[in-house]
């Protein structure tokens, strides 16, 4: 992004009406030009919102960064320099470089490393935070060569590595990855010493973008898509099954097809991080199946999930896929070879994610397999996550017997155990992600940022119920969040969200008879709103109301318990 087009994007979103959302950039040098990049990207990121970027005070990072755990920010930016271990390691400090004062430079870096990790950790329970480590490269203060390390280089690279290591493992900040940085912003290229030495900005314009730009991903939690839906030939392998047989297709050195396994390691690798991974191919079933049972696949075949091999258009079998997952075709990625398939089911299914499979080129496979991380990528994998594909494969029975009498009977016998948790501490981040990404079985479609949220849990009149579902085929963890407030003999329900792998097994009504066991109200309040895609959790209001909902629809307790009188109650456990 070139300077003037950061400079228009902010002008115009300042003309136009909309919520502030205010972001804390903690740096220990003069943000400038970083804070203009850093304010338009941000309004890209978030574009029904206004954005302010404040800052602190120059040459004072650790105040900054205390400035920033104090304030009401929604977003914290955490910007380290070189110079800010150590003013002697930055070209504005007039301080003599002598090889007795190198021990004394790790010292003090390694003190106020320390510091600063308490502190980005103080400020990270308030807001999430963004944390982006030295980017330009260190001045020749070490009395060896260039093209050798020094130990006290090699020293203060370790303090970092460090620092970042920590803070990424806290799980509460978001560390810019360095060599994602280095891709799009060479070494080289990145320090200004004229602007440092005039005005304390350090950095060229490019590299500011560059910087500015990565932030601003991380300061929005990532809503990863939810399924891949790949093909088979020249695809997961090489070659055509139907014409080279089982033993002929490949994917391994000899036959210089390795970046199919590739490609099946990274489907592995998504697996196990919950993503559902499904097959669409025009092939005989039979010869799929003995295809996938070979020894020397490099990705588990039992967890590809399900499996629609036939000779009917690619489109259909995508439908079907869908269907049993129960999730929008917005939340999916489509892979195949072929430009016709993929045209043929983005014309279907407009919304899905189509991207070629580019069989014959090992840079470009390997550039999709990181497009395909990009669009998967996640904070963290919550227990949750990790069962998601075999809880769909569970649910099929129940969902079978949807609307039957057979389903009262199957509930019965499946052993239900309905967990509901009260407490809102620690943060729980499985029910920020339900209510942010939830949309069939949602009461209003609001979302959080994370610091609103937050800030809605330290209320101490709000409350947040966590439900979780196992039974005798395995558990499905937590599936549903509700959350609201309680004043004057009221309950206020402002969210309610269930995930679709819980649907017909009735724990809508086990929230609600739990709400009833839990809180002495007098009537309930539903901030129900209508959306495009709620008509699960309409149906459902509008059977327990007995009438279509409206907006702050209101029901009495003893209507309610009337109501969930007859409601078939499987063992629950309550706890927090």
């Amino acid at each position: 992004m070139k300077l003037v087009e950061a400079l228009n994007i902010t002008r115009a979103m300042q003309q136009r009406k909309l919520p502030m959302l205010r972001c804390f950039l903690a740096t220990g040098f003069n943000a400038l030009h970083l804070k203009t990049f850093l304010a338009a990207e941000l309004s890209l990121v978030f574009a029904e919102q206004k954005i302010e970027v404040l800052d602190g005070l120059y040459g004072d990072l650790l105040g900054n960064i205390d400035r920033l755990a104090k304030s009401d920010c929604e977003i914290g930016v955490v910007l380290i320099e070189w110079s800010d271990l150590d003013p002697r390691l930055g070209i504005r400090s007039t301080a003599r470089w002598t090889a007795n004062e190198l021990k004394n430079i790790v010292t003090t870096a390694k003190a106020r490393a320390a510091q600063m990790q308490r502190t980005i950790e103080e400020a990270s329970q308030h807001a999430p935070v963004v944390a982006c480590l030295p980017t330009l490269p260190l001045l020749p203060f070490s009395f060896t060569p260039s093209c050798q390390s020094g130990s006290w280089d090699v020293e203060l690279r370790g303090i970092m590595q460090s620092l970042s290591s920590v803070l990424a493992e806290s799980g509460q900040v978001r560390v810019l990855n360095a060599q994602r940085l280095d891709l799009d912003s060479p070494l080289k290229d990145r320090h200004d010493i004229e602007s440092e030495g005039l005005s304390g900005f350090p950095y060229r314009l490019p590299h500011a973008s560059a910087v500015a730009g990565l932030i601003a991903r991380l300061a929005q939690r990532p809503v990863p898509k939810k399924g891949l839906i790949t093909d088979l030939d020249e695809t997961v392998w090489s070659g055509i099954l139907g014409e080279n047989g089982v033993d002929g297709i490949s994917w391994d050195l000899e036959h210089h097809s390795q970046m199919h396994a590739l490609y099946q390691r990274f489907l592995g690798a998504l697996m196990s991080e919950g993503v559902m991974v499904a097959v669409a191919s025009k092939n005989d079933p039979e010869l799929v199946e003995q295809a996938l049972q070979r020894s020397d696949l490099a990705v588990s075949a039992g967890g590809i999930f399900p499996i629609e091999a036939n000779w009917k258009p690619k489109s259909q079998s995508v439908s079907r896929i869908l269907e049993t997952w129960n999730v929008g075709a917005d939340s999916v990625v489509f892979i195949d070879d072929s430009p016709l398939e993929l045209a043929e089911v983005k014309a279907a299914h407009p919304q899905i994610e189509c991207l070629q499979f580019p069989t014959g080129d090992s840079a470009a496979i390997y550039e999709l397999i990181v497009r395909l991380r990009d669009l998967f990528g996640r904070s963290a994998v919550s227990e949750e996550d990790s069962i998601r594909v075999e809880s769909i494969r569970r649910s099929q029975a129940g969902m079978a017997l949807r609307g039957t009498p057979a389903l009262e009977e199957f509930l019965e016998q499946a052993e239900a155990e309905v967990s509901f948790n009260l407490s809102k501490t620690p943060l729980d981040p499985r029910a920020f992600d339900l209510v942010n990404k939830t949309n069939q079985f949602n009461l209003n479609g609001n979302r959080y940022t994370e610091a609103n949220w937050k800030k809605f849990l330290d209320d101490p009149a709000s409350f947040l119920m966590v439900v979780s579902y196992q039974d005798k085929f395995g558990p499905l963890g937590k599936i549903a969040v509700v959350a609201g407030g309680y004043r004057e003999r009221k309950l206020m329900v402002h969210t309610w969200v269930m995930s679709c792998r819980a649907f017909s097994r009735q724990i809508e009504y086990r929230c609600l008879a739990e709400l009833v066991a839990r809180f002495d109200f007098d009537e309930i309040e539903f901030a129900y709103q209508q959306t495009e895609r709620n008509g699960p959790l309409r149906e459902f209001l509008s059977e327990i109301l007995k009438t279509p909902p409206s907006p702050n629809c209101v029901m009495a307790r003893r209507e309610m318990e009337d109501r969930l009188e007859f409601v078939m109650k499987p063992q629950e456990v309550s706890n927090g």
